[in-house]
């Protein structure tokens, strides 16, 4: 549902994954669908471009992040927050669950 509101399931991809972690890059996000990478770097130009995420070079890595002067921020984030509540468990799971931190490394697997 939301896709079609935003045009694409890419975008949608790319909003919800930005909602639950607050960056990201191209390359991760295209690894955590398991899809093409061109299609994700595309809407996050797309969506940089609009004025809604900004960039910045980490390394050789071009990291993406809300835009704090973005008007509309807190309605993007209100709207995708209710949908989020809304998406079934099991894609939950699949989908966005990214270990963002590194392990202990005495901890077991």
């Amino acid at each position: 549902m939301l896709a079609k509101l935003v045009g694409s399931k890419t975008a949608e991809k790319v909003l919800l994954f930005l909602f639950l972690y607050n960056e990201g890059y191209a390359r991760q996000i295209s690894r955590l669908f398991d899809s093409a990478f061109s299609p994700f770097n595309k809407q996050l130009t797309k969506f940089e471009d609009s004025g809604i995420l900004v960039s910045r070079m980490k390394g050789r890595t071009k990291m993406y992040t809300w835009n704090p002067r973005c008007p509309y921020q807190k309605e993007i984030k209100s709207l995708l927050k209710k949908y989020w509540e809304c998406t079934p468990e099991t894609q939950k799971k699949v989908y966005y669950k990214e270990r963002m931190r590194p392990r202990k490394s005495d901890k077991p697997l």
